[in-house]
């Protein structure tokens, strides 16, 4: 039997990528809808959804008023334990539909780095990362306050809360284990501005992406994999 999927993509090349064919091979079908330009009336019902990354705060709704739609989407969802995984800014709306609050970070992380597993984490579906040296894509500029109830999974040196569960269904990522590293160049024109005024060289950053992107893409895929099993 097909499961729907729904994915809300904020940008267009910040998409499922390599969640795509473990999406397809776990039987969901899915389809994006573009925040934004979309209607996202039909996602309260889907088996699954997945809000991916975007390079705008969660605390803009003022600005990009269809922030709250989603918010308000996601809290819904998550009242109900619907099955709901959030990635980067996904993550952070996550957070915020939880009731956690959503600010700044200290610093931009932006390029691979290795997280710090907790005790829960390493227990985790995240555990596939241990052969792919805990690496993983990191690109934001905000953080969010745990929310109460959920399971801490990992940090880095300079952000604490980067990944969490609340119960089995919703898996919040703050890193980007979707990427595909082979595509990974639309996200450096994509993003030019902001890797510019962060001083990143690009050379270091495909020299990173050279290094780590395919351990941590199949990392990543085995992750997923067994996080859709379990739903």
């Amino acid at each position: 039997m097909t499961r729907r999927c729904v994915a809300i993509r904020h940008v267009a090349f910040e998409d499922l990528g390599i969640l795509a064919p473990v999406l397809a091979n776990h039987g969901y079908a899915a389809e994006y809808r573009d925040a934004g330009v979309d209607d996202l009336d039909d996602a309260a019902a889907a088996d699954l959804l997945v809000v991916l990354g975007g390079p705008i705060g969660v605390y803009e709704a003022d600005r990009y008023p269809f922030l709250a739609t989603e918010r308000a989407l996601l809290a819904e969802r998550l009242a109900a334990g619907r099955p709901t995984l959030g990635i980067c800014l996904g993550a952070q709306l996550i957070a915020s539909a939880a009731a956690a609050r959503v600010y700044p970070g200290p610093a931009r992380e932006i390029g691979w780095a290795p997280l710090l597993p907790t005790a829960a984490g390493r227990q985790s579906p995240l555990r596939h990362l241990e052969p792919a040296g805990w690496q993983a894509l990191h690109w934001h500029g905000d953080t969010f306050d745990l929310p109460a109830g959920a399971t801490l999974l990992a940090s880095t040196a300079l952000v604490p809360h980067q990944a969490f569960s609340l119960g089995p269904a919703v898996l919040a990522l703050q890193f980007h284990l979707e990427a595909e590293p082979r595509r990974l160049e639309r996200w450096l024109i994509g993003h030019t501005v902001e890797l510019a005024a962060a001083g990143i060289a690009l050379d270091d950053l495909r020299g990173a992406t050279a290094r780590h992107g395919e351990a941590v893409a199949r990392a990543g895929a085995a992750v997923f994999g067994e996080w859709l099993a379990a739903l």
